[in-house]
C-alpha cells in the first residue's frame, strides 16, 4: 500500500507530511522514535491523515503538493476528514504492520 501521511504532534500543532510503501510499519517508526530526524526532536507522532495512492510515484508527488501547502490548508483538510484529531495509526489493518 502507497501512502501520503501527515503527522501531528498535536492539535493544531507542529505537522510533518511523508510518503512511504508501507504505512503501518513508517509510523511505527515515527512513534518509537526509531529514525533521527524532525519527528523525533519535535514529538510528530500522531497519524492524523493519509491518502492510499496507486504508486509510490503518484504518493510522492502529492506528498510534494501537500508539503508547498499553507500550515491552515493542512489543518483545514485534517479537520474536514478527522475533525477528532484521533490518531489513526490504531485503525490500520495489522497485517499492514507488519515489521519484516
Amino acid at each position: 500500500m502507497y501512502a501520503v501521511y501527515i503527522l501531528a504532534s498535536g492539535r493544531h500543532g507542529t505537522l510533518y507530511v511523508g510518503a512511504t510503501n508501507n504505512l503501518a510499519r513508517r509510523v511505527w517508526e515515527h512513534k518509537s522514535k526509531a529514525v533521527p530526524g524532525f519527528t523525533q526532536t519535535y514529538g510528530v507522532d500522531r497519524l492524523v491523515y493519509y491518502e492510499v495512492s496507486e504508486s509510490m510515484e503518484a504518493a510522492r508527488l502529492r506528498e510534494r503538493q501537500l508539503k508547498r501547502w499553507r500550515h491552515s490548508w493542512k489543518i483545514a483538510l485534517i479537520e474536514e476528514n478527522n475533525p477528532e484529531w484521533r490518531d489513526l495509526y490504531e485503525l490500520l489493518e495489522p497485517s499492514s504492520s507488519s515489521l519484516t
